[in-house]
């Protein structure tokens, strides 16, 4: 009777068979919105395609992952080709994605546009951060494929406008997957030449033909370029990353070589403008100038000289006659102080004015005399003193106390009992 039971295995397996085997489910093509992405670090991709009613696990495998050319991303809605199976472990069905595109717009352009907003970003679009192409170079270097009507237009255009250039071409592959690699090394090859402006591009073509200047080594190797880069991508109403990073673009290839180099007759009118400027500029200097000689040679002072001698003269004159008669006030002044001094009393009578002054000098020397402690201690008196100081009170005198009497003819130490 067991016989009839099976295993949850054994029942997965059989599930698995028959699915497998089912060429109906070997490759669907389903549309959703995805949700629950996650981004595995091996490179494997992990979501859930739902639509209103249902929803199913998927996977994508790194090997199909690295094929992608923008980021899944929660709530977009996509269209998925692949394979449906069991996974054994949970017994769930899942879808494993081959290929990956955006409902209603194409994977590359979506690329492209996830692409433009980083770099813009990070300023690599920076209208101030372009190079300023030379208006007169002596070598332009080209980028794009040695054969083909690109290179051919390019060069044959410098050449009939501008012939004294030298045209360096550096052959890359403009097409397919290791065409972004070549692009980026011929770049870098031609920073090591003296060129003075760089083309970079390629005739026309599809979305994917052009692709390769899309990619984000090129924009970088372009950005980082040392020498004015000119983008020449396609025809006039394509438009490419690397049109975005360039100092300047260019409609075509044939447009990137007529705003590289300039026209001999634009050239030579240019010239002529300038002689014609420089010459109105000389004869406008030399008539301003002949106009400003003109005017010093007419002034007073050129016409008659004389009167610069004459009015330093008069200066001189005025000046003379003034220190005469500073001088003469300056001794009148000093004769009368003279006089005065000579008629003063003390010259007059000196000896009255000592005898007055000695007489003052006796009377002051009398009442210094009057009040001298000296002439009290020649009347018998005594100073007592302490450390040089006068003792006026027995108060201020204590037992121990060392004192100094001083008398008319000496001092005698004695200590207080």
């Amino acid at each position: 009777m067991n016989d009839r039971y099976i295993t949850v295995s054994q029942l997965t397996k059989y599930i698995k068979y028959k699915i497998d085997n089912d060429i109906h489910l070997n490759e669907v093509f389903l549309k959703g919105e995805i949700s629950n992405f996650k981004a595995h670090s091996r490179g494997h991709f992990y979501f859930t395609l739902k639509d209103e009613g249902s929803r199913i696990n998927a996977i994508m495998f790194a090997s199909s992952a690295k094929r992608m050319k923008f980021l899944p991303q929660d709530g977009m809605k996509v269209l998925v080709s692949g394979k449906v199976s069991i996974f054994e472990a949970t017994g769930a069905y899942q879808i494993y994605v081959n290929d990956m595109l955006e409902d209603g717009i194409g994977n590359l352009y979506i690329a492209f546009e996830q692409l433009k907003q980083k770099l813009e970003k990070e300023g690599l679009f920076d209208p101030s951060k372009k190079k300023k192409i030379p208006r007169i170079p002596k070598r332009v270097g080209v980028v794009t494929a040695p054969t083909g009507a690109a290179i051919k237009d390019i060069i044959s255009t410098i050449k009939r406008r501008w012939p004294l250039a030298e045209v360096y071409l550096f052959p890359s592959l403009v097409q397919g997957e290791e065409a972004a690699a070549d692009i980026v090394r011929q770049i870098q090859l031609s920073e090591q030449f003296d060129i003075d402006t760089l083309i970079v591009g390629r005739g026309g073509g599809s979305i994917e033909d052009l692709w390769p200047f899309n990619e984000e080594i090129v924009a970088r190797a372009i950005y980082q370029c040392p020498i004015p880069v000119i983008s020449a991508v396609g025809h006039e109403v394509d438009f490419t990353i690397a049109d975005f990073v360039a100092d300047l673009r260019a409609p075509t290839p044939t447009g990137a070589a007529e705003l590289a180099v300039p026209e001999v007759s634009d050239v030579q009118n240019y010239l002529n403008q300038l002689t014609i400027r420089l010459n109105k500029g000389m004869q406008n200097k030399i008539q301003s100038y002949r106009q400003s000689l003109n005017k010093l040679t007419s002034r007073y002072i050129f016409t008659n000289p004389i009167s610069i001698y004459q009015t330093k003269e008069m200066r001189f004159d005025a000046i003379l006659e003034r220190f005469k008669y500073s001088m003469q006030q300056l001794f009148s002044k000093k004769e009368k102080e003279f006089l005065k001094i000579k008629n003063s009393y003390v010259l007059q009578q000196p000896y009255q004015l000592l005898e007055k002054r000695q007489n003052h000098y006796l009377q002051v020397l009398s009442k210094l005399e009057t009040l001298s402690p000296l002439l009290t201690l020649k009347r018998g008196y005594a100073m007592a003193k302490i450390d040089g100081k006068v003792i006026t009170s027995c108060k201020k005198i204590k037992s121990g106390d060392s004192l100094d009497v001083e008398f008319q003819d000496g001092v005698i130490q004695t200590k207080v009992i």
